[in-house]
């Protein structure tokens, strides 16, 4: 293992500790999921900066799906760069690339089709007006585009898509208030402190 190791050229070095770097932040999040799905309030996508909505609401540059890219395409490139001659080693960078977005795009399906599955008859979205949440991903200014928000409610745990009229953006970690919901999508504004104080009061109480 030393000797292969002390063997690798630089690209291989590169697909290695990439892959060892993405494969072990892929692990974190599984396990942070899982907790989440018993009730915790986990921010599994970071600030959500690299976000972009697609059509359907659904983000396709999300901290899973680029760690997905990265895990699969680093260990596919490397794999690649240690069967490969020499002169074929530029090889290596077009299967990480291909695989890499291949990982991508089915990450991207698993969580559209569990959005799909989160909007059903099952969840009344409409009964959320009036619930405070926390945003993970964050909600531009002025219905700039969608962030998502976080809460436990009707008895499991949600990430929901958001927007906002207020004029300024609700950043991650941001108590927020649902005040309405349109085309399966919150709409939330920032919940006053003294809202906040008085619903922590109330728990407290209990």
């Amino acid at each position: 293992m030393k000797e292969w190791f002390e063997n690798l050229s630089v690209m291989e070095h590169i697909f290695f500790w990439l892959g060892i770097a993405a494969t072990l932040f892929m692990i974190i999040q599984i396990v942070l999921m899982c907790f989440s799905s018993f009730g915790g309030d986990v921010d599994l996508d970071g600030d959500g900066d690299l976000d972009v909505d697609a059509d359907s609401g659904v983000s396709i540059f999300t901290v899973k799906s680029v760690t997905a890219f990265f895990a699969v395409g680093s260990w596919a490139g490397l794999l690649v760069c240690t069967l490969a001659p020499d002169n074929l080693q530029w090889l290596a960078v077009i299967v990480a690339i291909i695989t890499g977005a291949a990982a991508m795009a089915v990450v991207v399906f698993i969580f559209r089709a569990m959005a799909k599955m989160q909007c059903n008859g099952a969840l009344q979205i409409e009964k959320l007006i009036g619930k405070r949440a926390t945003v993970y991903i964050p909600v531009p200014a002025t219905r700039g585009g969608r962030g998502k928000i976080t809460l436990n409610a009707q008895g499991r745990y949600m990430e929901l898509d958001a927007v906002t009229d207020c004029e300024e953006k609700l950043l991650t970690d941001e108590t927020v208030e649902i005040i309405a919901t349109e085309n399966e999508c919150t709409v939330v504004r920032r919940a006053e402190k003294t809202e906040i104080t008085e619903n922590e009061n109330s728990d407290n109480e209990i």
